[in-house]
């Protein structure tokens, strides 16, 4: 019977493995079918990185487009260096940045932003918060990081990245992104107090949020 089950599994992955090759081959072909699976798949990818670098909404739905535009006129020479996904957020990460440059508002990139968290006065008390209210509160927190701190964060803890990875998507050395993590833990514990530990574990939980 176990083994029954195994020879499914085994080949249910091989149809789904195959069913991606074929839908990679039509999206590197310039298949428009494939390509607007493509949009519909990581638009919401795409908006989280425009709002972690700080855009405002009646920005991000311009730069996404701007966005899959570049995707869509790269597409054929994407060699797969990198998953998919990884090389669109280095896209739109670079889409965003430009965006920012453009509009003279990259000294936002270093800057906290303003604000308090709607829950600072009872921070302390808040260590016992359920895991997916704990989650929020640290993403609340995470959005008055620096920008380029925030993104290193929400790569690493919320998308699953390694650091190589980020320091492609960010275009910078591996120790300038390590140190994006480092200082971002740093002010998130100092902005949470004892909410989260030492290695913010809470985070980790929150990509299920």
């Amino acid at each position: 019977m176990a083994t029954k089950r195994r020879k499914g599994i085994f080949l249910a992955d091989e149809a789904r493995k195959k069913r991606d090759e074929s839908w990679l081959g039509k999206l590197l072909a310039g298949d428009h079918e494939a390509f607007a699976e493509f949009v519909d798949k990581y638009k919401e990818m795409v908006f989280l990185c425009c709002r972690t670098l700080g855009l405002r909404e009646d920005e991000i739905e311009d730069v996404a487009s701007e966005t899959f535009m570049a995707a869509y006129k790269g597409i054929r020479r994407y060699r797969g260096w990198a998953e998919l996904g990884t090389w669109l957020w280095r896209i739109a990460y670079r889409q965003g940045v430009n965006y920012l440059r453009k509009n003279r508002r990259e000294n936002q990139l270093l800057a906290e932003q303003d604000g308090q968290l709607a829950n600072s006065r009872n921070i302390q008390a808040s260590a016992g918060l359920e895991s997916k209210e704990q989650a929020e509160l640290v993403w609340e927190a995470v959005e008055r990081l620096p920008r380029l701190w925030a993104m290193a964060t929400v790569l690493f803890y919320r998308e699953g990245k390694e650091v190589k990875e980020i320091a492609k998507i960010m275009r910078v050395r591996q120790n300038t992104a390590k140190t994006y993590l480092f200082r971002g833990r740093k002010r998130l514990k100092e902005l949470l107090g004892g909410i989260v530990g030492e290695d913010i574990d809470v985070s980790r939980k929150a990509r299920e949020v």
